[in-house]
């Protein structure tokens, strides 16, 4: 079939800027009235979104959606891989869990996810003028090249030109692009049309004899090279951004523990980014500092990263916490761990059978083979403040904590509040988008007057930066081109 004008951005490392610029892209055509989508035929993530049609897909591309004006739609990112251990993963096809595999076994099982991939793109052809498609970490990968669906191997199954880009500000950056290209195939670097280099800061002057020899060495044009931004509203699709800047005298502080599955850790950007809030992610074996608010986060595997929990001296620390009248918050998986037990009697994250939780809520989780995916709106219980969100989990809780719900949603209760006041525990992601809402729980945690700040306002501004970005630092002469798109 006839496909819709495609272009592929691959990158020479994980984290090189790919999810960015394909989110540029998807807002600088839609700016010209282009309908445009966003397509990653695979993506290893634990941050996701819910889409349209109830379904799973990896949390940037549902962000490059919203560049492109369209809804997120599974067909956006047909197979998603959850790591679940350091060899396996929740295999995620067309939005719904299919089961767990260990990479050996998907590897076997690519031959299906091929026609899931396939077809989602055909459909997408089929609505849209134009594809923009973003590979996944690197395709000089060579381990990795049998049956290759993520980069490379989709480009030349369906004859897309590709742009490869590399992070300038990580160092070495013509050898990444350089080796990256000496790895692949004759026909796969003919099928590189040029390169974008991210993160550059300082005088282009002093850059221009690089990319004067990169041409002459490897015959493709540099198309693009994009500045250093400083600070930018966008969620990452599974780097952990800790870098936090303009903080307020009076903040918040919110100690975080950095599970080893920690999933949709994008939930905390809004209070990273608030000057009222400082934010502390804490890792495996680093001391757990004093806290204002103790969040526990979601996790791809609950009962394992709360025996991490345990081990890493956190139980005591959140006991000593509360004694001092400091406040909690469970999302998803750690609302969860803050029950009296988390069964698992079908081992779909791990071992089957049960295991304690911290006891902190009157209630008890036993995680199912039914997934609830579900976009919902609603109230906090804290100051009646409108909220937002999505559900992605397996669990059904019950008992007598659900009958003071922290959240009151069109799609009923949820959640918990201790009747102390001093826990909420709720299935909902994206609690802290709503500027109300994180205002309210900025006050609980105990700031008189925080700051009015519009997190996707500020996200909708950094989208808009990065499409002015490609018409002042790329060739949009030649994407017009390739993307055979008529001024």
């Amino acid at each position: 079939m006839a496909y819709s004008p495609t272009l592929m951005i691959q990158g020479t490392t994980s984290d090189a800027g790919k999810s960015l610029f394909v989110t540029a892209l998807c807002r600088w055509l839609k700016r010209r009235d282009i309908r445009v989508a966003p397509f990653k035929p695979q993506n290893m993530a634990l941050n996701s979104a819910v889409t349209c049609n109830g379904g799973e897909i990896g949390r940037a591309q549902a962000v490059q959606a919203y560049a492109c004006g369209v809804l997120p739609h599974t067909d956006m990112n047909p197979v998603l891989l959850k790591p679940n251990s350091d060899i396996g993963a929740q295999v995620i096809i067309h939005g719904q869990a299919i089961g767990n595999m260990n990479a050996l076994d998907y590897q076997d099982y690519k031959t299906t996810a091929w026609q899931a991939v396939l077809a989602s793109y055909e459909r997408l052809s089929a609505q849209y003028e134009a594809i923009i498609v973003e590979g996944a970490g690197s395709p000089a990968e060579i381990n990795l090249r049998q049956q290759d669906i993520a980069n490379m191997g989709f480009a030349e199954r369906i004859n897309c030109p590709v742009i490869l880009i590399a992070d300038i500000d990580r160092g070495g950056v013509f050898a990444h692009l350089v080796g990256t290209l000496a790895l692949l195939s004759p026909s796969e670097q003919a099928r590189i049309q040029g390169y974008v280099i991210n993160r550059f800061r300082g005088d282009l002057r002093l850059l221009q004899p690089g990319l004067e020899w990169l041409n002459n060495h490897t015959g493709k044009p540099v198309l693009g090279v994009l500045p250093y931004f400083k600070e930018l509203y966008l969620e990452a699709e599974d780097t952990l951004i800790k870098h936090q800047e303009n903080k307020a005298a009076q903040r918040v502080r919110i100690v975080i523990p950095t599970l080893p599955r920690l999933s949709n850790h994008t939930d905390f950007d809004p209070l990273r980014l608030h000057p009222n809030s400082e934010v502390i992610f804490v890792g495996t074996g680093e001391s757990i500092p004093a806290a204002d608010l103790i969040i526990l986060p979601g996790s791809k595997a609950v009962a394992a990263d709360l025996m991490w929990l345990r081990n890493q001296g956190w139980e005591t620390a959140i006991h000593r916490h509360l004694r001092y009248g400091g406040k909690i918050i469970g999302i998803c998986g750690g609302f969860q761990m803050l029950g009296q037990t988390i069964a698992d009697p079908l081992g779909l994250e791990g071992t089957p059978g049960s295991a304690p939780g911290l006891g902190l809520l009157e209630m008890n989780t036993t995680l199912t083979a039914h997934k609830r995916l579900i976009n919902t709106r609603g109230h906090l219980i804290l100051n009646q403040a409108p909220v937002q969100g999505y559900e992605i989990h397996a669990g059904i809780t019950a008992g007598q904590a659900l009958t003071r719900p922290a959240v009151l949603l069109e799609t009923g209760n949820d959640g918990a509040m201790s009747e102390d006041g001093q826990i909420l525990g709720t299935y909902l992601h994206g609690l802290f988008e709503s500027a109300a809402a994180l205002n309210a729980i900025l006050q609980w945690a105990g700031i008189a007057q925080p700051a009015a700040i519009d997190y996707l306002a500020q996200r909708e501004s950094t989208i808009e930066q990065l499409a002015d970005a490609v018409d002042a630092h790329c060739d949009t002469n030649w994407l017009m081109r390739w993307l055979e798109i008529k001024h």
